[in-house]
């Protein structure tokens, strides 16, 4: 893309590259994470109300980012051809409504499919949040933007299930979804007002059904585009792991009351704060594919204490919960640099790249964390599917990308411009 269609981007009205823009941008992908976190320490008792079992019941955890992944290649071109602005808009607005008709569902299988259909308004959200950075960086500044953009989204875990947790002792399970519908009513008045537009008639892309598909298939060509876009999948495949099978594990195996649950949990997401902040700091000096290389396999090896930890039970639940958060930390060098490598490379489609980017996370991770559940809900097969999700992240780093080959963390993946 050259410099003068980038210039004609219009500038985030004082706040880009400050923390108001990281707010700003944070607030579009805090809804779905919200949506998530509010309902885990509600799971049990959906459970038991609705008569089914654990695995059906995560699968409203699950469905959610099957519908993610569906609705952001639909959204994603979408944004190309219209705007950021429009596509968040309808998705939030939608949002609020399928959250009321979450809190009136009567079977499981009602509200499944409406957390799937949850997840489809929901991507507006998360794809405009990518395609509002690339549209202005990339390179370690993008990676930079992408890790202050953990601190926002990282909040979520730290005081959503507490307050979900609240709701829900008080007035029922069915509470929290009302009051993630008055969420999204408030997150679609500060979009209205806050959210400018950052791709111009100038620069969209007028497409059809044979150039989206082109598109899309181009994108799918790029070996190394797809190889960096694995690699988040699977390192939120290990986060949606423990997601799924904390409630499950924390509070019947280790006998956790919701209070406590939603503290071990907090901790758990201050891991992520730690670990996105210290590649915030570092990444401009060193580099993402530097910090890739190194965080994954050391994510690795701290997945596989935490396996070993809960096969043996050492030291208990507060055993579980630091070996975690150790792993956990390493995952802030992992996800955010990988996505801002791929990113990087196709610009011009800032839109269709992060919906594609965001498919392949959201179905890497929908199809891996409900085995947590088919293998019996466990400490161990908690993490057994997150030692697997890592293991698999640092081969395709390693076989699929130049990050181990000799000056390998020196090429490039694209423009090295910090503004595009």
């Amino acid at each position: 893309m050259s410099t003068r269609a980038a210039d004609s981007a219009q500038p985030l009205r004082g706040t880009q590259g400050s923390i108001g823009f990281v707010v700003l941008i944070g607030s579009l992908t805090l809804l779905p994470a919200m949506a998530t976190d509010m309902y885990l320490p509600s799971l049990p008792e959906v459970a038991g109300e609705l008569g089914t079992t654990h695995a059906a019941v995560q699968f409203t955890i699950t469905g959610m980012l099957v519908g993610g992944a569906i609705g952001q290649l639909i959204v994603g071109p979408f944004s190309d051809r219209v705007g950021r602005r429009r596509p968040v808009m309808i998705g939030v607005g939608l949002h609020a409504l399928i959250s009321l008709l979450c809190a009136v569902a009567v079977t499981i299988g009602q509200l499944q499919a409406l957390r799937v259909l949850q997840g489809l308004a929901s991507a507006g959200a998360t794809v405009v949040a990518m395609a509002v950075i690339r549209d202005r960086y990339t390179g370690s500044e993008a990676a930079r933007l992408m890790s202050r953009l953990m601190l926002v989204i990282a909040v979520a875990p730290l005081f959503a299930p507490t307050l979900g947790g609240a709701i829900a002792h008080v007035w029922g399970w069915r509470a929290v979804f009302v009051a993630l519908a008055l969420l999204a009513a408030a997150l679609l008045i500060v979009v209205v007002v806050a959210l400018p537009e950052t791709l111009p008639p100038e620069r969209r892309v007028d497409q059809g059904p044979r150039a989206l598909a082109h598109g899309y298939v181009d994108l799918l060509h790029d070996g190394r585009f797809v190889a960096f876009a694995v690699i988040p999948g699977l390192g939120l495949a290990v986060i949606m792991g423990y997601v799924a099978g904390s409630p499950f594990v924390l509070r019947e195996q280790y006998g956790l009351s919701a209070q406590q649950f939603s503290l071990a949990f907090a901790i758990g997401g201050t891991a992520l704060v730690v670990g996105s902040q210290i590649n915030a700091a570092l990444v401009r000096r060193v580099g993402p594919m530097r910090l890739l290389r190194y965080g994954a396999p050391v994510a690795t090896v701290l997945t596989v204490v935490l396996l070993v930890v809960a096969a043996t039970g050492a030291g208990g639940v507060v055993g579980l919960v630091g070996a975690l958060w150790l792993a956990l930390s390493h995952l802030g060098l992992v996800m955010a640099n990988s996505a801002a490598l791929a990113m990087s490379r196709h610009g011009q489609r800032a839109g269709t790249a992060a919906a594609t980017l965001g498919f392949i996370q959201t179905a890497l991770a929908g199809a891996i964390s409900p085995l947590v559940g088919v293998l019996g809900g466990s400490a161990v097969a908690m993490t057994g599917v997150m030692v697997a999700s890592m293991v698999a992240a640092t081969l395709v780093l390693a076989l699929a990308t130049p990050a181990y080959r000799r000056d390998g963390w020196l090429e490039p993946s694209g423009p090295l411009l910090q503004r595009v």
